[in-house]
């Protein structure tokens, strides 16, 4: 157990039996937050992975002078 853990738990055996409920609604919600930003973060990544295009392109100073034609008409 690390040292910042058992400063914790030392802390709550401080409290009053009746004020506990109230952190306990606290640690629930801190460690919700968490929880759900990995998960919203890995959503999000897996929308990102399938908007991505995969590409196809082989020559790309070829591309690249098709580019530059369209857009300077050379």
């Amino acid at each position: 157990m690390t040292a910042l853990r058992e400063s914790a738990i030392k802390e709550l055996e401080k409290i009053p039996e009746d004020k506990i409920y109230f952190i306990l609604q606290i640690m629930r919600g801190v460690n919700g937050l968490h929880n759900d930003g990995q998960s919203e973060r890995k959503e999000a990544f897996a929308r990102l992975e399938q908007l991505r295009k995969k590409g196809t392109v082989t020559d790309y100073d070829t591309e690249l002078a098709s580019y530059r034609d369209e857009k300077y008409g050379k």
